[in-house]
This record gives C-alpha cells, sequence and structure tokens, in this order.
C-alpha cells in the first residue's frame, strides 16, 4: 500500500499542503511545532482511527481557519482510492467522510481500506506502561482486520457505563440486585467476543515478536507475549461464536457480583485484561530495563505490520513521528532494516538522517506549509 499524494489545509496549523510522496521513504523536516507531527496525524485519520495524540475533533481546524481539509490518494494491490476528511469550525460534528467520492457515516467506516501502522514516542511505554495502553493497541490492530469488532467494543463500554451506574446507585441506595443481569447478559456477550479475538491476535502477535526480539537481542533473550484474561482461564482454540463463553463470562460476573457491589463498579471483564509480555519467563512490566522495553515495544509495533501484511496480502503504510530521536543507533538501524519493504513517514529534526539518505524525497515545514522539498 503507498500514499501517493497529501493535501492538508486548515488541519491544525496546516496550509496549503499539497505533496507528491516518494513510494519508499518520505522524511519531514523542520523545527519543533512546525507542522510534521501534524501531517502525520492528518495521514493517520484517514485509516479511520482516533488522533494518535488524544486530540479532540474540534481542535482539528486550526485557530486562524474556519474550514479544515484533508485528502489523501493512495493505492494498494487492486487499484487507486481517495479518501477525504472536512469539517467546518463550529460544526465539526457534521464532518464530510468520503471514500472514493462515496459519502460514510462515520469515520470508523474507512477502516480496512487504508492501512497503516503510526508508531510515537510514547509507545516507547508499551510494555512497561499501563494496561489500557496495551488494550488500546491491541484493539486498534484487531479493528484493522476484522471490522465487526469496532461495533463490539462500542456496545461493550455503553454496557458497561450502565452497569457500573447501576452498582453505584445500588450501592448507594439499595434495590433489586437481580436487576443487574440484563446488563450481565449484553456485557457477556460481547465480552467473550472481544475476549477470544483478542487471544487469537496475541497469539499471532506473540509469533511475530518472538523472531523480531531474537534478532534485535542478538539470541540472548527471549520474549514471551500472551492475553492474560480476568474470566477466562483459558482461550486458546475457543472460537468466536462460541456460546458457551458467553454462559461461562455470566457465571464469572455473578461469582464476582460481591466484589463489584463494595467497588461500585465492574471489577473483571474485558477492560482490566493485560497483555503480558515476559523476557526469560520474567515480567517485563516490573522486571525490565529501559532498552528492553524499548525493544519490546518496537518489535511489537513491526509485528503488528506484519500480521496486517499476512492478513490483508500487502503491507501497510508505516508512519514513525519523531521516534528515531529517541533511540540509540542499533535501535534505528533495526528500524530501519525491518521496514525497508513499506512506504515510510517519517518525521524528524535530525539532519543525520537526510545526508544518510540514497533515495526518497525530503520535505521541509515551516509554519504549517511545506517551504522547500526534494
Amino acid at each position: 500500500m503507498v500514499v501517493n499524494e497529501v493535501y492538508a489545509d486548515g488541519y491544525k496549523n496546516l496550509s496549503e499542503v499539497n505533496i507528491t510522496l516518494d513510494k519508499r521513504m518520505n522524511i519531514f523536516c523542520g523545527d519543533n511545532a512546525q507542522g510534521k507531527t501534524n501531517l502525520i496525524e492528518a495521514v493517520w485519520l484517514c485509516s479511520g482511527c482516533r488522533s494518535f495524540r488524544g486530540s479532540r475533533e474540534k481542535e482539528f481546524i486550526g485557530f486562524t481557519k474556519d474550514f479544515a481539509d484533508v485528502r489523501i490518494k493512495f493505492t494498494d494491490s487492486f487499484r487507486s482510492q481517495e479518501i477525504r476528511f472536512a469539517a467546518k469550525k463550529g460544526n465539526v460534528r457534521d464532518k464530510i467522510v468520503t471514500l472514493n467520492g462515496v459519502k460514510l457515516p462515520l469515520m470508523s467506516k474507512l477502516f480496512g481500506s487504508f492501512q497503516c501502522v503510526v508508531f510515537t514516542p510514547d509507545d516507547l511505554n508499551l510494555s512497561k506502561g499501563s494496561p489500557d495502553n496495551r488494550r488500546i493497541f491491541v484493539d486498534l490492530a484487531v479493528s484493522q482486520i476484522k471490522g465487526s469488532y469496532v461495533g463490539a467494543l462500542s456496545t461493550y463500554n455503553n454496557v458497561l457505563i450502565q452497569r457500573n451506574a447501576f452498582l453505584k446507585n445500588y450501592t448507594k441506595n439499595g434495590g433489586d440486585i437481580n436487576s443487574i443481569e440484563v446488563w450481565d447478559e449484553q456485557l457477556a456477550k460481547a465480552g467473550a467476543y472481544i475476549s477470544v479475538l483478542r487471544n487469537t491476535y496475541c497469539n499471532k502477535l506473540n509469533l511475530y515478536t518472538k523472531s523480531l526480539y531474537n534478532s534485535i537481542a542478538s539470541g540472548k533473550e527471549q520474549l514471551n507475549l500472551y492475553y492474560q484474561s480476568t474470566v477466562f482461564p483459558d482461550l486458546n482454540g475457543r472460537k468466536d461464536n462460541d456460546s458457551s463463553l458467553i454462559d461461562a463470562y455470566i457465571n464469572k460476573l455473578k461469582k464476582n457480583i460481591d466484589d463489584d457491589i463494595r467497588a461500585g463498579f465492574t471489577t473483571i471483564g474485558v477492560h482490566r485484561d493485560d497483555i503480558v509480555t515476559e523476557i526469560d519467563g520474567q515480567p517485563a512490566r516490573y522486571l525490565g530495563s529501559q532498552g528492553q522495553s524499548r525493544s519490546i515495544a518496537i518489535v511489537m509495533k513491526l509485528a503488528q505490520a506484519e500480521i496486517l501484511k499476512s492478513e490483508k496480502g500487502e503491507y501497510p503504510v508505516m508512519l514513525l513521528d519523531d521516534v528515531m530521536s529517541e533511540l540509540d543507533a542499533g535501535r534505528q538501524s533495526f528500524i530501519l532494516n525491518s521496514i525497508e519493504n513499506m512506504q515510510v513517514l517519517i518525521t524528524c529534526c535530525d539532519e543525520r538522517f537526510i545526508s544518510e539518505m540514497t533515495g526518497g524525497k525530503v520535505f521541509y515545514l515551516k509554519n504549517g506549509r511545506v517551504v522547500n522539498g526534494k
């Protein structure tokens, strides 16, 4: 998959950006706050995902602009396509999202059309940070492969909010605890489905991360990664349409109801699960060094790209946002060698990357504009 052209105007500080990209390496240079990351973020949004920086939609439009317009033209193994995202200030929710000229009701409907993987400095703490970050990573990765997963996540989160509200009210005011069963059934149906797909993905992820980590560590350490469910002791071999898993999920919720009442919220479920990484059998979250933690994050992101290739038949576009400056020369080299078959969009402030380039394009940004390119 290759992005051929990018147009962005009014998206944050970007102004009249209209560039043709190289099929392999594209470097965006400039000082801080000149628009490099905004450009990467604009491309990322065309995958149907939320901002990787946590930006809200109303923040997409620049302070001095009334309208934001982002378009990419890209080619996959079958055809050339175009995605457009546009929004007006004061009415961002009524945004325009189109795929090949056809209007889509939601950004998430773009999932599966344009495939990319983004790697940021925040991702370097993937193995040591909060389980929330690892769940988000896996949820996004699964969503890129299976469109129905997005709906299951939305359903689960909505039901969880209502179940937690019921528990909070019951803890305060009492009532009929059996009324919670209506939420349990819905939570279990979505939760069982999510659990199986997460576990299946983590098994695939483990195969790739093992091999990649073996290379980056020169065979001196072994990495193991697995999905840790708070509901199911073992999900291997289970199918996402297995009704017995729903029953097991409901029973687990019932057994845990006293803990939930005391806490005033749902204490088990896919919202509490984790993706565990171990180095030589020891938990990397607590015992891994900074170097090991960064190596794990690198191989997890690279493995995500490899799984997309295996599932979709082509490599995604790789977006590297200022991540190289955070790594030593060995890990920088490992990443660049591992993505040689992908188109890369990379932001940096280090002129060394430009001097070492033997091909590709370099774009210089200043005050949201591309002022020079080669």
